[in-house]
């Protein structure tokens, strides 16, 4: 922080001050200065449900930190978010989104470790996408001078998760080998570079071929994602693999259980193949569920495999594992500063663009991480924006599912960088 130094928090009150540039269709003018620009999802469904609005600012409350936020994190999991495909979420209206970065404003009574101008990183239960957040001072982290606050956004979620998934969840040593689906995706890059600080390990990753260029130097090996991938590896590594990392479910659940060698661990992390439409659908749970291999304990048993589950946003909020993920994030930011990982930013979106960023992630069209930049103004898209079309027919009603390999629209997605 000292080459920040003591202009930080001047930078601060300025931007507390200055009106950032904004959508005059999609955001109501105020003059009271305690609004703020956010994301907003009025209910579950398509698209047309996000929306750049004004709302109150949240209030800091006791042992809270308030950040003002310069850029965020968007996943996979927002977009089942908005779907309304999770378990519990909150009642819409809300601001989506469960990380961030940015410069602390201000903190609450009894919180200590943070002073004002500080460049954090920092977990949100919900609420993110905004120019202010306030949340534990418990899930805030601080940045090393060297990141950019588009690294840091891309940094917390996916890294945390691929060090707990590899090193706490599957044990993972010298010499073994690990299989991980969506090579290409941020959670993806960050288990294939983590991979690399251990001496010896094989990944074999799971990708479309779109985007194989641009990731095959990342991992050991690398296969399209419609192919037999089983065969395929089990050419190289008869006995199969010692973890297996899958974020899609349905049919690849079997096959992972079937790659695993004797003591292997397989690991549930998300469940993308629910997501095909833009909006939730009954077939979609209903084809994933029944593609599902019905585990057997009997088997496992029999085969000495190890299936597990892994949610880092419920160990944090439902199990409440702030000090484990504090001692994770420790790890990952000594990793960070000898230059062994760095984050991977696919582009970075205005928040007014929040639903092209969407579409991107849904037609599976990134590489790394998407980041919302609340700085940034929003770039005129390409009249062939795929967008509207998908828009255009959320009434009504779906006649098939969509496959989901690739497809042009990727290709025509604009990368904003």
């Amino acid at each position: 922080m000292d080459k920040e130094g003591a202009g930080m928090a001047e930078e601060t009150e300025c931007m507390i001050d200055k009106n950032v540039g904004m959508d005059a269709e999609n955001v109501e003018s105020s003059g009271n200065g305690k609004e703020m620009r956010a994301v907003m999802l009025a209910g579950f469904g398509g698209l047309n449900k996000l929306r750049v609005t004004k709302k109150v600012m949240p209030e800091l409350q006791d042992g809270e930190v308030k950040i003002r936020v310069k850029a965020c994190g968007l996943n996979f999991l927002d977009l089942m978010v908005r779907q309304g495909t999770i378990d519990n979420p909150p009642k819409p209206p809300l601001v989506p989104g469960f990380e961030c970065s940015g410069i602390v404003e201000s903190v609450g009574k009894n919180t200590t470790g943070f002073e004002i101008g500080d460049r954090v990183m920092a977990f949100v239960n919900y609420n993110a996408w905004a120019e202010v957040v306030c949340t534990p001072a418990e899930l805030v982290y601080k940045m090393p001078d060297e990141m950019t606050f588009a690294e840091a956004a891309a940094f917390c979620l996916n890294f945390v998760a691929a060090y707990l998934m590899l090193f706490e969840v599957a044990n993972l040593r010298e010499g073994m080998s690990v299989l991980v689906h969506s090579a290409g995706g941020a959670v993806g890059q960050a288990v294939a570079q983590l991979c690399t600080t251990v001496p010896n390990v094989t990944v074999f990753g799971i990708a479309s071929c779109f985007k194989q260029a641009a990731i095959r130097d990342s991992v050991t090996h690398l296969f399209d994602r419609n192919i037999d991938y089983m065969q395929e590896v089990k050419k190289i590594s008869p006995e199969g693999v010692d973890v297996v990392l899958d974020c899609l479910c349905g049919e690849n659940t079997g096959k992972g259980l079937t790659l695993l060698k004797p003591l292997g661990t397989y690991i549930l992390y998300g469940a993308s193949n629910m997501v095909t439409g833009e909006t939730k659908s009954f077939f979609s749970f209903a084809k994933s569920w029944w593609q599902v291999e019905k585990v057997n304990p009997i088997k496992l048993y029999e085969e000495n495999k190890v299936m597990a589950g892994f949610s880092l946003l419920n160990l944090l909020f439902k199990h409440g594992k702030c000090s484990l993920v504090r001692s994770v994030m420790d790890k990952l930011l000594c990793l960070y500063e000898e230059k062994k990982i760095k984050p991977v930013v696919d582009s970075l979106w205005a928040l007014e663009e929040v639903k092209e960023a969407m579409q991107r992630i849904h037609d599976r069209g990134n590489i790394g991480k998407l980041i919302l930049d609340i700085e940034k103004s929003p770039t005129p898209l390409m009249a062939s924006d795929s967008t509207e079309t998908s828009e255009a027919g959320e009434e009504e009603e779906e006649e098939e599912e969509e496959p989901e390999g690739d497809n042009d629209s990727k290709e025509r997605m604009p990368f904003i960088h």
